[in-house]
């Protein structure tokens, strides 16, 4: 139940930092008038989610890293309404990154209830 010592190591991290990729590629394609509205903030918040786990994973108890892995949920959360509304306003179609923030979100539950010590159910 030792602290993390390299962000780089965790997939979470891995798997955030490919969707932060995608993201910035599908927000190519947004009108320019959007560059300073939700591309802007969708692309902030995909960023912000690998970012907030290196962040915790630097820092000196686990306390801190879950600390900062929920704020990577809420930059999640943010990420997941923007895609929907850029869906709304006929900017993406499809599910475009939709099983990857899934796939995030478990993973990031998984590894706070690690830290916690709880026990993952199958």
């Amino acid at each position: 139940m030792g602290k993390v010592r390299m962000h780089k190591d965790l997939d979470v991290w891995k798997e955030s930092m490919r969707l932060a990729k995608d993201v910035y590629a599908l927000t190519t394609k947004f009108p320019k008038e959007e560059m300073y509205g939700l591309t802007s903030q969708i692309r902030r918040s995909a960023v912000s989610i690998p970012s907030n786990i290196a962040e915790g994973a630097g820092r000196n108890s686990n306390k801190e890293f879950i600390q900062f892995l929920y704020i990577s949920l809420g930059s999640l959360a943010e990420l997941e309404t923007q895609i929907l509304l850029s869906k709304d306003f006929g900017l993406l179609q499809g599910d475009v990154v939709d099983k990857s923030i899934e796939r995030i979100r478990r993973m990031l539950l998984g590894l706070i209830d690690h830290l916690k010590g709880r026990r993952i159910q199958p």
